[in-house]
């Protein structure tokens, strides 16, 4: 495989894996606060927002275009995540938006001498 395609794939994974580690570091205290689910759910909390701090450090550079490029990869997760974890049907608006930012994201990632060199 091309070595270009390889870390194209690489850092979307990563974008992935961190979007969802911060959506669960947000998720468990939802369910402490808001549906009385025990607070050992603390400690997955700890531990997500941990790995999610430390998945940051593993993205190409800390600079405005990663940052705009995961806030793309974060929203179409917690649209994933929303219909696949909440069961909430998606509206065409939703589908919509999640289209636009990951289009967006992808350019930012595969534009000339952008994230992926």
């Amino acid at each position: 495989m091309d070595i270009q395609i390889t870390k194209v794939i690489t850092t979307l994974c990563l974008f992935f894996v961190t979007a969802i580690a911060e959506i669960l570091g947000c998720y468990f205290p939802y369910l402490i606060l808001n549906q009385g689910k025990s607070h050992w759910f603390w400690l997955p909390t700890v531990f997500s927002l941990a790995v999610f701090v430390w998945l940051l450090t593993l993205h190409p550079a800390a600079s405005g275009r990663i940052y705009a490029a995961y806030g793309g990869i974060y929203i179409f997760t917690a649209l994933m995540w929303l219909r696949y974890v909440d069961q909430v049907v998606l509206t065409r608006w939703d589908v919509l938006g999640g289209l636009v930012v990951i289009s967006g994201a992808m350019m930012i990632i595969l534009q000339p001498q952008g994230l992926i060199r």
